[in-house]
């Protein structure tokens, strides 16, 4: 047992002989959970089980899960930390617990592995006695057996709340003496001598914590252990680093031969190449599972990861290579792995393209970072640090001290170098040698945040950067400056967006509003408030524009992508017509409109109407939404994600991960699977339930959307004869009653299933049809559809056969021949314009000849000038080319009208630009005779201009400019 795989297959196949059944791994992005940015453990896939939402599908399991740890990021190139990692574990759902996790794991590593017992250490929590003693039972003596703080031995929860308890871990001791001098007493597991590794990790999960950090019992303890696969791999295969083991090596070598070095004989280039290999190793397995490059979220890991390893591998030398940097490397990756973990192989395409295409897209911003940051900014903090010190520089940018005050330099004040200029203002506040030292020492938060701001320079590579040079970075100050962009963002929002429109809203003690749309587009209610132009009123008069906020309404604030509804609120004597609802803070549904008739009054009771058609526009686009992502995760693959949409009731917009255009079948397969749902009917499932249960279940969920405890879920099934997750088929109209997964087997994967409070159809027959408009692009690895639906829809193929009838008649033939008449009128039309252009070349070529019969000749100098009939300025330019190759030594001016302006045209031969003469000159000065403006190189320029009929006096200038440049030639 000695490769990895080999180490891999024993570990799963040992706790399969003990009734664990094989689970495999999860993806890097937490089953529809975004409350964890990635999985970074074996038991994250379990904790339905672990906390009772969900029943395992048996008590005992056992997986090699995909793991990743964002925290390691910047740690990354020494040679033990690692992003990404695989993790071997066995689990218990309230089956056994301690006694036989802490057997079977001492098992496998003294029996199956091999390991020595004298090379074997434990340690428990301080306060776990019978973990303690289990440990004795297995024969390690007691100095080997350490008791630590919550620290060391305490585990989770994995992300914000979750499943915990107290852990205990098996270490590996390589024997030798403490680094660090101390005694074989003190040293032992956990101390930083280096001597000790943690091979395994037994945790006894007995509590769940709440984000609030409040821990209470489970209702069954289990276990949760965790083995990393490449820490095993290094000790049995006798390596010193993990980067030696041959889980790596290979990916070392790639990188190693793409700089042409040797691995092993230089410290600051295997840094270098250890953060390539792994970066390029991890970055395969997140673009694998989904993740797609951004500026926030999951995509900004897989992002700094990828910037990171460009940054290195400029250090080793490597600027480009055929395909980029991370790709060849990433082929590795692939080839390694994609056995064990087929999403690599079936991802291929699209793991090497996204590399290659943000490797690209960073590729200038980092030259112009570092440019700026080692050639201008840090030598501008050295300089001032220097002056401090009394050791003036030659630095443009150095900083007088005297008197314990600073002088700037005028040229510093005046400097006018982009960035820099902006970059002044930190230095010009400094008045004290105290500042100028702290100045010194750290990138000052503005700056860094003017790199990231203006050039998208991340301030990740700033620090690393900064730090190469003895500086820090002011992090705590670029925060503040995003914080403050951010707040001027939202300050410029729109509706309820600034912090004061908010405080208006908060201020009204209004607990909130109890949303009824779900089930009424009409209900009657009571005003609890009045806002007219921003302030809290009792009434509101005819013709005045409010925001009306009811105790109950059924109209639907906009959120989610979805439009917020429209339509009226009225009482007797009043009428108000609502244009727009919206939500400013949570739970708080507010009415925008007009008073077009009496006096909205403050306490009221009044019926609220819903605009249904507009409503039922927009559920049609809205459910249209949901089977269009799951469509285009059918064509495309689980890598499209929702980044956003747009459901008003005329159209839809649906914007998605995906790296290139979608071709035209591909586009067309979608929309045939969204019109093959709608076709079919099916019912629409909508219930409430908990968070928690709803990603249990699956139901997708998005980073960075804020949720309750409980949200809203939409099922989309796969057929009509699909039953419900939720125990009731809606078309009986009937509020679902919820069956518990656990007891439902029989339920095939839904076609969508989706976490979202929207409003929708309730049969997705009531769509109508689905017609996409179009694909385009809105950033990098992202895409965008645009789609009509039902009435939309319905007018679109009105307006479209309309015209394709108006444009039959016309030509005089059927809609259905029109394809064949249409390819008809273009050839001939290509024939047409074929002629046109052989006839104006035939001209031009006439015109040049009878310019060319009138050259002039002065001391010595040949030069034809006059107007030429043409259509075009290339036609022009044509005719200048043919005469300036005739003439062989000598100067063309020409002159054209073109589409009813003055076009002006100077060409002179290279022996007489060597004399002296410059076209462009000539044109600069000439054009201005015909109201124009131009200019050019000096062997050929060009102008045009506004008066044609002052063309003759341009010509006339032009000849002059040229004699008199001659004569000075």
């Amino acid at each position: 047992m000695q490769t990895a795989a080999d180490i891999r297959k024993a570990f799963l196949d040992f706790f399969q002989g003990k009734d664990h059944l094989l689970i495999p791994s999860s993806s890097l992005i937490p089953a529809g959970d975004p409350t964890l940015l990635l999985t970074s453990a074996g038991m994250v896939q379990f904790k339905p089980y672990f906390t009772g939402e969900m029943t395992p599908p048996q008590p005992r399991l056992t997986s090699g899960q995909k793991c990743f740890r964002v925290s390691d990021v910047d740690s990354v190139g020494d040679t033990s930390h690692l992003t990404f990692f695989e993790m071997l574990g066995n689990f218990s759902v309230g089956d056994y617990f301690k006694k036989e996790a802490i057997a079977w794991g001492w098992e496998f590593v003294t029996k199956n592995m091999g390991l020595k017992p004298a090379q074997l250490w434990a340690t428990v929590f301080r306060d776990d006695d019978e973990a303690y003693a289990l440990w004795q039972k297995t024969g390690i003596p007691a100095r080997r057996i350490r008791r630590f703080e919550e620290r060391d031995n305490f585990w989770g929860p994995a992300g914000d709340e979750g499943p915990c308890g107290p852990c205990s871990e098996i270490h590996y001791d390589f024997g030798g003496t403490c680094r660090l001098g101390k005694s074989d007493a003190e040293c032992g597991p956990n101390c930083a001598c280096g001597r000790f590794l943690e091979l395994w990790n037994l945790v006894f999960m007995q509590f769940y914590q709440d984000n609030q950090g409040k821990r209470t019992p489970l209702p069954r303890p289990n276990i949760d252990t965790g083995m990393g696969l490449e820490r095993a791999a290094l000790i049995l295969q006798g390596k010193a680093s993990i980067y030696e083991t041959d889980l790596f090596q290979p990916i070392v070598s790639r990188v190693a031969g793409l700089a042409n070095k040797t691995y092993g004989q230089d410290a600051e280039t295997d840094k270098a190449i250890r953060v390539v290999a792994e970066h390029a190793r991890s970055a395969a397995f997140l673009i694998a599972d989904g993740v797609v490059p951004d500026n926030k979220g999951r995509g900004y890991v897989l992002r700094r990861l990828i910037r990171r390893a460009i940054r290195f591998g400029r250090k080793l030398g490597i600027k480009y290579v055929e395909g980029g940097l991370l790709s060849p490397v990433a082929e590795v990756v692939i080839y390694q792995m994609g056995s064990i973990y087929p999403e690599l192989a079936s991802g291929r395409e699209l793991i090497l393209r996204m590399l290659q295409q943000e490797e690209e897209r960073f590729g200038e911003i980092y030259e112009l970072g570092v440019s700026l940051l080692e050639q201008k900014m840090i030598p501008l903090h050295r300089d001032v640090g220097t002056s401090v010190k009394g050791k003036p520089t030659d630095s443009p940018y150095n900083v007088i001290a005297t008197g314990g005050t600073l002088q700037i330099p005028a040229a510093m004040r005046a400097s006018e170098e982009g960035i820099l200029n902006a970059l002044t203002n930190p230095l010009l506040e400094i008045r004290t040698v105290g500042e100028a030292v702290r100045f010194s020492k750290q990138i000052v938060g503005i700056e860094a945040f003017l790199l990231w701001d203006t050039y998208g320079f991340p301030v990740e590579v700033t620090a690393e950067i900064a730090n190469e040079h003895g500086l820090k970075v002011d992090m705590e100050g670029f925060q503040r400056e995003m914080s403050a962009q951010r707040q001027r963002a939202r300050a410029a929002g729109g509706f309820g967006t600034g912090l004061d429109a908010v405080r208006v809203y908060q201020e009204l003690g209004i607990a909130g509003t109890r949303f009824l749309g779900y089930d009424a587009t009409t209900a009657r209610s009571v005003v609890v408030a009045l806002l007219v132009n921003g302030v809290s009123s009792t009434m509101a008069n005819e013709g005045q524009q409010v925001e009306v906020i009811l105790r109950e309404t059924p109209f639907y604030a906009e959120g989610g992508g979805q439009s917020g509804d429209t339509g009226f609120i009225e009482a007797p004597g009043w009428f108000v017509q609502v244009e727009d609802t919206q939500s400013p803070i949570a739970g708080l549904i507010v009415h925008k409109g007009k008073v077009v008739r009496g006096t909205a009054q403050l306490g009221e009771i009044v019926t609220a109407t819903v605009d249904r058609e507009r409503r039922m526009d927009c559920a049609r686009n809205h459910t249209a939404t949901h089977l269009l992502h799951a469509a285009l995760r059918q064509v495309l693959g689980t890598h499209v994600r929702q980044q956003g949409s747009m459901v008003a009731p005329d159209r839809l917009r649906f914007d998605f991960t995906h790296v290139s255009p979608l071709m035209p079948e591909e586009l067309q397969q979608v929309e045939a699977l969204v019109n093959d749902r709608i076709r079919a009917n099916v019912p629409v499932h909508k219930r409430e339930t908990t968070y928690r249960q709803a990603v249990a279940e699956g139901a997708l969920a998005f980073f960075g959307e804020r949720y309750g405890d409980h949200v809203r879920v939409v099922e989309v099934p796969v057929g009509a004869t699909h039953a419900s997750p939720f125990g009731v088929h809606p078309s009986t109209g009937s509020e679902p009653v919820l069956s518990s997964p656990k007891e439902r087997t029989d339920i095939p994967k839904p076609f969508s299933f989706e976490v979202c409070g929207g409003t929708h159809v309730d049969a997705t027959g009531d769509i109508g049809y689905c017609h996409v408009l179009g694909e385009s692009s809105v950033g990098a690895g992202l895409r965008r559809i645009e789609a009509v639906t039902g009435r939309a829809a319905e007018s679109l193929v009105r307006e479209q056969s309309a015209a394709l009838g108006k444009l039959a008649r016309q030509l005089e033939t059927s809609p259905q021949e029109l394809d064949g008449m249409v390819a008809t009128l273009l050839e001939e039309l290509a024939l047409l314009r074929r002629q046109v252009s052989a006839n104006e070349r035939a001209s031009s070529r006439q015109q040049a000849q009878f310019l060319l019969e009138r050259v002039q000749e002065a001391d010595g100098l040949k030069l034809v000038s006059g107007v030429a009939n043409v259509g075009s300025a290339d036609a022009l330019r044509e005719v200048g080319d043919w005469l300036r190759d005739k003439l062989g030594s000598g100067v063309v001016v020409l002159g054209a009208v073109v589409k009813e302006r003055p076009t002006l045209l100077v060409m002179v031969t290279k022996d007489l630009v060597a004399r002296g003469l410059h076209a462009g000159n000539v044109v600069k000065e000439a054009a201005k005779v015909m109201g124009g403006g131009g200019g050019g190189r000096p062997e050929m320029a060009q102008a045009g201009g506004r008066q044609a009929d002052k063309l003759d006096d341009a010509l006339r200038a032009a000849v002059a400019m040229v004699a008199q440049q001659a004569k000075g030639s």
